[in-house]
């Protein structure tokens, strides 16, 4: 099997080729960067810019499936430019793989690309699964749905469109745990809020893990990609704490205190998303690293 990523060198792509590796799954990938192409013939690099429109297409060549993964990180202040950043580095490089793919021969039979969990409205009493079809009203709702509504045009190609809605990743490379641990790290850790809003994460390993099985098993559709058993922001907080063997004893740090550090982007600390992974787990699917002790254990 062969498969194109978009966005194999971040966190959860870098993750994913180690996975693909290790199940001799070659990888085609497609970079922005020229010096970053490689000549291994299990992990070849071809060039594109998105926002210029190109790309070169060889890097199809025997592709089986696509694992969609590219997109500007969100965790960076939201200014107008950035947040039309953010929706771009989504939209179009979707758009450019599916004119792409319409326009050259290619033998690809499925598109497994990565959402957020971001779709579903901020609640503390609801419980999501795939199925929740009210958006939230949210940037990252609106982002999340025009993402998704771009990757669902595949299927007129006659390709199977599969979506993995992520949640809080964890892991100690990257992402929002070294940004959570840093202040935990030196003694001013403390919850965001009432503490109460849900977290819903899930560790790298899995993630990566759940992407192979979507894509091996042919799943089509939505999946969440959260473990099963989320956490209240205060939970969390307290089990990083605990793995790092510091101390919490700070008040917790007030939502309007964090408007007027970080802007927008601070709703990513209160909004509350508790989500279900029980239908990844009905397809056979198993997790590494069921409750939280034990992801951070392993990361830590």
């Amino acid at each position: 099997m062969r498969i194109l990523i978009t966005g194999a060198t971040g966190l959860i792509g870098s993750e994913i080729v180690k996975q693909c590796r290790l199940n001799n799954i070659a990888v085609n990938y497609l970079t922005t960067s020229k010096s970053k192409l490689e000549t291994d013939p299990n992990y070849k690099g071809f060039y594109w810019n998105p926002s210029k429109n190109e790309i070169d297409t060889a890097c199809l060549n025997e592709v089986d499936a696509i694992i969609h993964l590219v997109g500007a990180s969100i965790s960076k202040r939201w200014t107008a430019s950035y947040k039309k950043t953010i929706m771009l580095s989504r939209v179009q490089t979707s758009q450019l793989l599916f004119d792409t793919l319409k326009n050259h021969p290619n033998q690809v039979k499925q598109i497994v690309s990565a959402s957020a969990i971001g779709i579903y409205p901020s609640s503390l009493t609801n419980y999501y699964s795939e199925d929740f079809n009210t958006v939230s009203s949210s940037f990252l709702g609106q982002v999340v749905e025009q993402w998704e509504q771009v990757v669902d045009a595949f299927s007129s190609l006659n390709i199977m469109v599969s979506k993995v809605r992520i949640g809080l990743v964890l892991s100690a490379k990257g992402g929002a745990l070294p940004e959570m641990a840093k202040p935990i790290k030196f003694g001013a850790g403390a919850a965001f809020g009432s503490g109460k809003q849900w977290q819903s994460w899930i560790h790298i390993t899995d993630l990566a893990n759940l992407f192979l099985h979507v894509l091996e098993n042919k799943l089509e559709g939505v999946y969440n990609g959260v473990a099963p058993n989320p956490e209240t922001n205060k939970q969390l907080t307290k089990s990083i704490a605990q793995q790092l063997k510091r101390p919490l004893f700070l008040p917790n740090i007030p939502e309007s205190l964090m408007k007027l550090i970080l802007g927008e982007m601070h709703i990513l600390l209160f909004e509350s998303q508790r989500v279900s992974s029980k239908k990844i787990e009905d397809t056979g699917f198993s997790f590494e690293h069921y409750n939280l002790q034990s992801a951070l254990q392993e990361e830590y």
